[in-house]
C-alpha cells in the first residue's frame, strides 16, 4: 500500500468520526510521542539479551504500537500537507552528510560528537 493511500484511510476515518476538531500539529505530536512511549513501555525493564525474545512474544502489540505511531505521523502529514516521500528522500541526504560511512561506520556517536 502507497503512502499517499494509507493517508486517505485515515483522513475518511477521522473525517467519519468528526475528528478534524481535534488534529492540530500540537495534538498529533502529542499522539506521536504518546504512542512512541507505549511501544518504549513494552521493553521496560527489558535486559539487552532478551529483548530478541520480547520481540518475538510481543509481535502483536509491538506492531500495534508502531501501527499507532505511523498513524499520528500520516495524519500529521495529511493535514499539514507534508510530502513524506520527498520529505524522507530530503532527511536521508542530510543525514548522508552528517554521517558519512568512512566517519561513522561501526559507531553509534552523534554527528555533532565525532
Amino acid at each position: 500500500m502507497k503512502i499517499k493511500e494509507m493517508q486517505e484511510i485515515i483522513k475518511e476515518f477521522c473525517s467519519l468520526r468528526d475528528w478534524d476538531q481535534f488534529h492540530n500539529a500540537k495534538e498529533l505530536a502529542i499522539g506521536m510521542s504518546t504512542e512512541s512511549n507505549e511501544l518504549l513501555e513494552l521493553f521496560r525493564f527489558i535486559q539487552p539479551k532478551d529483548i530478541d525474545e520480547i520481540v518475538n512474544r510481543k509481535k502483536e502489540a509491538i506492531s500495534d504500537e508502531l501501527m499507532d505511531v505511523l498513524f499520528f505521523v500520516l495524519r500529521f502529514a495529511q493535514m499539514y500537507n507534508i510530502d513524506i516521500s520527498n520529505a524522507f528522500k530530503s532527511k536521508m541526504k542530510k543525514n548522508d552528510s552528517h554521517y558519512p560511512v568512512d566517519v561513522v561506520k561501526g559507531s553509534n556517536k552523534k554527528y555533532n560528537e565525532y
